[in-house]
C-alpha cells in the first residue's frame, strides 16, 4: 500500500455519508449485500438473462440501455409519487471529498479516526446513476483507503476516476494554450 504522502489526487465533487463499521456491524452488512447487483437492479439482472437467452440480438443496445434506464426512473417516480422510500441506514457523518483516485478518497475536513473501520455510502455519478455501499479504512484524518466494495461498483468508481482525470487534463491543456 502506497504511502498517504505519495498518492495522486484527482479533483472531484462528490459527497460522503458513513458511521463507524463496528457502531452497527451486522446492519451495516446487511444494507451493503443488499447493494449487489441483483438486488440494487432486478431490472438490470432480467436484462443480463434476456441477454444471455440470446432475446436481445436484434436490439440496439444503446437503446435498450436507455430503455432499461428511463423504465427504472419511471418506477422511481412511481414509488415517489406513492410515498414509497427506500429503507436506508442512517449514518452519522456527512463530508465533501476533495480528491479521489483508484483505491483511495480524500475529504476536504478531517472527520475520521486513523485505523478505524468505516461504513459508508455514496451516489456516483455513472450512467446508470446508482448510490453505492462500501466499507473503507480511515489511514488519517483525511484520508479513507477502499476496504470492500462490490465488483459492479468498484468498476464504477474507476471509470469515474479515470473520466475525472480525463477531464482535468483537458481543462489543463485548455488553461495551457
Amino acid at each position: 500500500m502506497e504511502a498517504v504522502e505519495t498518492l495522486r489526487w484527482i479533483q472531484s465533487p462528490l459527497e460522503i455519508e458513513f458511521s463507524p463499521a463496528e457502531a452497527n456491524a451486522e446492519a451495516f452488512e446487511l444494507e451493503f449485500d443488499r447493494f449487489a447487483e441483483s438486488d440494487d437492479d432486478p431490472l438490470n439482472e432480467w436484462l443480463k438473462l434476456a441477454r444471455a437467452r440470446g432475446e436481445t440480438k436484434e436490439s440496439d443496445p444503446v437503446m435498450l440501455a436507455l430503455l432499461v434506464d428511463l423504465h427504472r426512473k419511471m418506477d422511481d417516480l412511481t414509488a415517489k409519487i406513492a410515498g414509497e422510500k427506500k429503507a436506508r441506514l442512517e449514518l452519522k457523518s456527512a463530508e465533501r471529498i476533495d480528491g479521489i483516485n483508484y483505491t483511495h478518497f480524500k475529504l476536504k475536513n478531517a472527520a475520521l479516526n486513523g485505523g478505524a473501520r468505516y461504513y459508508a455510502r455514496m451516489d456516483m455519478p455513472v450512467f446508470p446513476a446508482r448510490t453505492i455501499g462500501f466499507f473503507f479504512t480511515a489511514e488519517s484524518d483525511r484520508v479513507g483507503a477502499l476496504s470492500m466494495m462490490h465488483e459492479r461498483d468498484q468498476k464504477a468508481w474507476d471509470s469515474y476516476a479515470a473520466s475525472r482525470e480525463r477531464v482535468l487534463i483537458r481543462q489543463r491543456k485548455m488553461t495551457d494554450e
